[in-house]
């Protein structure tokens, strides 16, 4: 056997091993590439929202999630079909997005809603996404199912345009009220068919559980997932991916029984830290880690 052979098995032996090792992280690899939640660089956009873009695409993203929309300023000062094309000039998709729905489930007016689905559609968006809740919507129990009902029927209106609904957790979701929780409430009679959950594992830590068991409950649901790291000093502060006390390799080993399709990096502070080396971090932790 050749010298040259013998080192082409050697390392065709430590890939398999580096395989073996770790078969769910390498089944956990996005068909998408990695995104980012726009929100992250929330003081940076509204001063150059172009030289942004240029800097998320150069940091190794593929994907971003936007928010903040508005049909009087669009995305910070461009339309949404201007912003598509920014994203489209810099190799950038974008397939979810943050609006808030408050008006629509507390009054039943469309006329936000409507301009959210005409947004999300230039953006080639699917996924409109609830970022959170007004407290004042889901105080009892009975509220957190009216809540559940009304989740459908915008899903519903989703659906007739292409898109599907989507759900972003912080951790009030998890406050007991009247023997139930909202967070549990919700997964429980909304239409899997038609909403999907964004896990926010960051904010599910920070609340007290286990993310894994949450997949095993409800597996298939989670179509997004939010990553942000903890300081492992301060929980209330976040830290680039890989540096913190949330063990992502394990959680996202998960990714199958979840249902991962996008992987969503975000970022909320940023500690003694340029934010563009930060974000640059996260997705190379990703990206060679995690094989994401």
């Amino acid at each position: 056997m050749t010298t040259t052979r013998r080192i082409f098995l050697a390392q065709a032996g430590l890939a398999a091993a580096g395989i073996m090792l770790a078969p769910k992280l390498a089944s956990a690899k996005s068909p998408n590439g990695i995104g980012i939640q726009l929100y992250s660089l929330r003081d940076q956009l509204p001063k150059d929202v172009k030289g942004v873009i240029v800097a998320v695409a150069k940091a190794g993203y593929k994907e971003v999630e936007t928010f903040g929309y508005s049909k009087q300023n669009g995305f910070w000062g461009l339309t949404a079909k201007e912003f598509s094309a920014l994203l489209k000039q810099n190799g950038l998709k974008s397939p979810s997005g943050h609006y808030g729905l408050d008006e629509y489930f507390s009054t039943g007016k469309m006329d936000e809603f409507d301009s959210y689905i005409e947004a999300a559609k230039i953006l080639g968006q699917t996924y409109i996404v609830v970022p959170s809740l007004n407290g004042d919507l889901i105080k009892t129990a009975a509220d957190f199912k009216s809540i559940a009902a009304k989740m459908n029927q915008a899903a519903a209106i989703c659906k007739k345009h292409g898109l599907k609904l989507g759900y972003h957790n912080h951790n009030f979701e998890w406050k007991e009220v009247e023997g139930t929780t909202f967070y549990d409430t919700i997964l429980k009679y909304t239409d899997p068919k038609l909403v999907a959950m964004e896990m926010d594992i960051y904010w599910v830590v920070r609340a007290g559980k286990d993310p894994i068991e949450i997949f095993k409950k409800h597996p298939g649901r989670f179509a997004m997932v939010h990553i942000k790291d903890m300081d492992k000093s301060n929980h209330d502060l976040n830290t680039e991916i890989g540096t913190g006390a949330i063990d992502f390799k394990k959680i996202l080993g998960q990714a199958k029984l979840a249902g991962i399709k996008h992987y969503i990096v975000e970022q909320e502070n940023f500690t003694n830290i340029d934010p563009y080396v930060s974000i640059a971090k996260s997705a190379s932790y990703l990206k060679t880690k995690l094989y994401l």
